[in-house]
C-alpha cells in the first residue's frame, strides 16, 4: 500500500510540474543525479519493482560475429522467444499497458496481435553526448513561448524534464549521428493489402550534434537536409532543402523545392504542420515525419508523467535487409510475426491544439522512451475527439554508431482502413558519418542536381 501512495504522489508531482509557468533552468542538486540513480540522458537506471523491466548497464548490444559496417544492423538476439502475445481475446488482461491506438487495433482487427518478449534496454549514445547532456542539464532553457531552445548543444537539452514542451524538443535534438545518408521507401498500402512504392534518397548534416559544436557556430540551425524522389516514375526529379532552426520564433524553418515541370526552385512555405506528404495518399502530414518533427508552437503540451507500456522496440526483425515488401505488408496491418514488442518506461505528453490555430489534429498523445528520447508512439484525434490515426515505431540500436531510432514508422488511418510504412530500407543500409560538405545543403545545389 505504501508502495502504490507513494507512486500516485510521485504521478501528482511530475504533472504538476508540468502545468507550471516557469521556465527555470535546473539546478545543480537535481543534475547531479546524472549517471548516478539516473542515466546520462535522464532515465530512471534502476528496473522496475516486478523485474519485467531491467536496470539499464550502459545500453548497447553486443554486435554479431555476421556483423559488417555497411550491411543492415543483424539482430543481437536471434534466440529471444515471444513471452506471450497480445490479441482480441485476452486484451483486458493488459489494457492498462497499452496506448490507445494499439486497442483499437487490437478489438477491431481479428488478425492483429502483439508479440511480447524479454525487455531489453539497449539504448545508448557515444560517450561525447552523455557528456554535453550533463554539461546542458544546468544551462538549457526554453525560449519565451517554448518555440525554441537557447543555452544547449551536441546533446539532450532536458534529461529531467518538467514540462511537456522539454520531452518534445528532447525528442526533437536526440542523436542520429553527426551526418545520416540514406535511400527509403514510402509505402502507402490499400485496405486489400496493395501498395505502390516511393523511394527517395536522403542526406542530412546534423549541426547540432556536430563535436565542437558552440551555439554560435550553430547559426541557429539543429539540421540540413537534401532529399532527391528516385521513384514513382512521374515524381522522379523532384527534390527539397530543408533548413531547420533550434529558435524557430527567431527564424522559421527554411525549405525549397525542386519542380521538374518547371525547371525551377521555389520556396516551399507548405512543408510544415499539416500539409500532406507526397507519395502518402494523405494518409501522413509534414510534422508526423520522424513520429514529429518542426515547431511545436501550434499546441499546449502537458506532462503527464511516466508509464510502463508496451512498445515496439529491438526491431530487429523489421529491419533486416532480407526481408521483402510483400513479406511485411498484409490488408490492414504489417505481419505481426515480424513485429517485437517490449515493457518499457515511456514519458506520457498530452498535446492539445491551441484556441485560435488550425491543424488536422485537435490533439495528440505521445509516448516518449525513457531511454533514448525516440517517440515510440503517438494518438491522433479529430476535431470530434475521437481518435483518428495512431503511429508507431519500430527502433534499433545502431550500435554501430551507437545510436537508438526508428528503422521505420507505421502510421495507421481508423477512418479509411488503410495503412503507411516509411521509411524502410530494404534495399540499403543507413550511413552515418559520412563527411558532407556544407555547400550540398543549398538551393542552387538542388537547382544543379534537378533532373528530368
Amino acid at each position: 500500500m505504501r508502495k502504490i501512495i507513494l507512486f500516485i504522489m510521485v504521478g501528482f508531482f511530475v504533472t504538476g510540474l508540468a502545468v507550471t509557468n516557469t521556465w527555470a533552468k535546473l539546478n545543480p542538486e537535481e543534475a547531479a543525479r546524472l549517471g548516478k540513480d539516473l542515466t546520462p540522458l535522464g532515465a530512471e537506471k534502476a528496473g522496475n519493482a516486478d523485474g519485467t523491466i531491467p536496470a539499464w548497464e550502459g545500453g548497447t548490444p553486443r554486435a554479431p560475429a555476421d556483423y559488417k559496417p555497411g550491411i543492415h544492423h543483424t539482430d543481437p538476439f536471434p534466440d529471444d522467444k515471444v513471452l506471450f502475445s497480445i490479441d482480441s481475446k485476452n486484451i483486458d488482461q493488459y489494457t492498462d499497458k497499452l496506448t490507445q491506438g494499439h486497442k483499437v487495433l487490437l478489438k477491431t482487427l481479428p488478425t492483429y496481435k502483439l508479440n511480447v518478449y524479454q525487455t531489453r534496454r539497449t539504448a545508448s549514445v557515444p560517450q561525447r553526448i552523455y557528456d554535453a547532456t550533463i554539461k546542458n542539464a544546468t544551462t538549457a532553457e526554453l525560449v519565451e513561448g517554448g518555440n525554441g531552445v537557447k543555452g544547449s548543444v551536441i546533446g539532450i537539452p532536458f534529461p529531467i524534464p518538467k514540462k511537456g514542451l522539454e520531452a518534445v524538443w528532447n525528442h526533437l535534438l536526440r542523436y542520429r549521428g553527426d551526418t545520416l545518408a540514406r535511400t527509403f521507401a514510402k509505402l502507402p498500402v490499400t485496405q486489400g493489402g496493395s501498395f505502390e512504392k516511393g523511394k527517395t534518397s536522403s542526406k542530412v548534416l546534423f549541426v547540432y550534434h556536430r563535436p565542437g559544436a558552440t551555439e554560435e557556430k550553430l547559426g541557429n540551425l539543429i539540421y540540413v537536409r537534401l532529399s532527391q524522389v528516385l521513384a514513382p516514375p512521374r515524381n522522379v526529379g523532384r527534390g527539397s532543402v530543408l533548413h531547420e532552426t533550434l529558435n524557430q520564433d527567431k527564424e522559421a524553418r527554411k525549405a525549397w523545392s525542386y519542380r521538374p515541370g518547371l525547371r525551377r526552385v521555389l520556396r516551399a512555405p507548405e512543408v510544415a504542420f499539416d500539409n500532406p506528404e507526397q507519395a502518402t495518399d494523405g494518409i501522413i502530414v509534414t510534422d508526423m515525419i520522424d513520429m514529429y518533427n518542426g515547431s511545436p508552437k501550434r499546441y499546449d503540451w502537458k506532462l503527464l508523467g511516466k508509464k510502463e507500456i508496451y512498445v515496439p522496440y529491438n526491431s530487429y526483425k523489421l529491419h533486416s535487409g532480407d526481408l521483402k515488401y510483400k513479406e511485411m505488408l498484409q490488408k490492414r496491418h504489417i505481419d505481426p510475426k515480424l513485429a517485437r514488442y517490449e515493457l518499457h518506461r515511456v514519458w506520457v505528453v498530452d498535446a492539445t491544439l491551441k484556441q485560435g490555430t488550425r491543424h488536422i489534429y485537435k490533439r495528440r498523445t505521445f509516448y516518449i522512451d525513457e531511454d533514448s528520447w525516440q517517440i515510440l508512439a503517438i494518438d491522433c484525434y479529430d476535431n470530434r475527439d475521437e481518435l483518428w490515426k495512431f503511429q508507431e515505431a519500430p527502433s534499433i540500436n545502431y550500435y554501430s554508431l551507437p545510436t537508438f531510432m526508428a528503422s521505420m514508422e507505421v502510421t495507421y488511418d481508423f477512418q479509411s482502413g488503410r495503412y503507411s510504412v516509411s521509411p524502410h530500407n530494404e534495399e540499403h543500409e543507413y550511413i552515418f558519418n559520412k563527411k558532407m560538405s556544407s555547400r550540398i545543403f543549398t538551393p542552387a545545389n538542388l537547382r544543379r542536381i534537378g533532373t528530368r
